[in-house]
């Protein structure tokens, strides 16, 4: 095995390890990343602080009191208004069960053909309470499981006090952690990852920044709008709508659905209806050519294929923690695809010429029929003696 195999394996093994080690250590691991990501967008703000001649330690305190601010501000906030409005929905729930029981499942069955007892009350209620006790037990048991042990209080509570204190530590050492990285890296491929990470940094910063604000942009304009419509929990799907949408379409079709039929129940007129289409009309254009556009840029290069499978596909691997990282692990692995196919249009594989081109088949025919033609209507050729004649 040559060196420069042997040195791709070692690097591949490497690279494998880390991954194993993430996916196994991924349950414990959910308040560093969270940790991690506040501080990655503190960090930008520290080292401005910094150019403007103030201390490290004091750049980060200033920064993770703003941060803590904000943060409570918005909780002192959001939590009367989502209380609020759960209130209000739990008040309305029963219009909302009458109107699907009178009003949606028949016009189901009458569209699909579906027998009449089909979407039956009765039926549901009983299958529900005979399953009942099988449901009661294993809540009992899980309650219990919980009760005994606490674990899950206490690491619930653990978590709540470790991400600020690992954010603090991790913004204070920020650039001291990346140049000792940097120092680690092998020589050979020092500058590839240098220029890679700083791509990679330029893609995460538009994306995580960017998004965030997107994602609030359009929580807000819901929320107003709908609110203004007349919708009464319209601020509740505001929310919901704008959390979501860092999945392509996903908050625009929950928060889409959700206000129809909150429409049909309070009001049941087109007026309402077509209201709610021209908010959420409005909204994804809002999206597309306003807020994306300025907000996020177009430096990600993510198709709204890539981001459902990267959500999907780092939930099934992680869990919540895949959820949450599933999109800036996208972006990077867009920065390393790029690098690999520019590796690509560089290599011998694909810069090497044809050997020989190959034949045209027309040409080919062609010349087979001249020679079938001239060999019918010369003489027959004689088979060379080879003594046995």
């Amino acid at each position: 095995m040559t060196h420069d195999n042997s040195r791709r394996w070692q690097l591949l093994g490497l690279t494998a390890v880390v991954v194993f080690v993430i996916w196994l250590l991924a349950p414990v691991l959910m308040p560093f990343a969270i940790a991690a990501m506040l501080a990655y967008l503190g960090d930008p703000l520290a080292d401005r602080l910094q150019r403007l001649g103030m201390g490290r330690a004091w750049a980060v305190s200033i920064v993770f009191t703003v941060i803590a601010v904000v943060f409570i501000g918005v909780l002192l906030l959001l939590v009367p208004l989502i209380s609020h409005q759960v209130e209000n929905l739990s008040e309305n729930l029963p219009h909302y069960v009458e109107w699907a029981r009178g009003t949606a499942l028949p016009w189901v069955q009458q569209r699909l053909h579906l027998e009449p007892d089909t979407f039956n009350a009765d039926k549901v209620l009983a299958a529900i309470r005979e399953h009942m006790g099988s449901i009661g037990s294993i809540a009992a048991r899980t309650v219990a499981k919980v009760t005994q042990s606490g674990m899950g209080v206490i690491t619930w509570l653990t978590n709540l006090v470790l991400i600020p204190v690992v954010a603090f530590y991790l913004l204070r050492d920020w650039d001291t952690m990346i140049a000792h990285i940097q120092r680690l890296l092998p020589r050979s491929i020092e500058p590839t990852v240098v220029r890679l990470s700083r791509e990679s940094d330029q893609v995460l910063g538009a994306f995580v920044r960017g998004q965030l604000l997107v994602m609030l942009a359009l929580g807000v304009f819901y929320g107003i709008a709908l609110t203004a419509v007349g919708i009464s929990i319209g601020p509740l799907i505001g929310m919901i709508a704008g959390l979501l949408s860092f999945v392509p379409y996903l908050g625009f079709m929950i928060g889409f659905v959700a206000a129809m039929i909150a429409a049909l129940v309070q009001y049941g007129d087109w007026m309402h209806i077509i209201l709610v289409c021209v908010v959420f009309t409005v909204g994804q254009l809002l999206e597309g050519y306003v807020l994306v556009p300025r907000l996020v840029g177009g430096k990600i290069g993510l198709h709204p294929v890539a981001v459902i499978f990267a959500v999907l596909a780092g939930g099934h691997l992680f869990g919540f923690l895949g959820v949450l990282l599933a999109l800036p692990a996208a972006s990077v692995v867009v920065v390393l695809l790029r690098y690999v196919f520019a590796r690509y249009r560089e290599s011998d594989l694909y810069t090497e010429p044809a050997a020989r081109p190959d034949p045209d088949p027309a040409k080919v025919d062609v010349d087979v029929d001249v020679d079938v033609k001239v060999n019918t209507r010369g003489p027959r050729p004689m088979l060379p003696d080879d003594g046995n004649t």
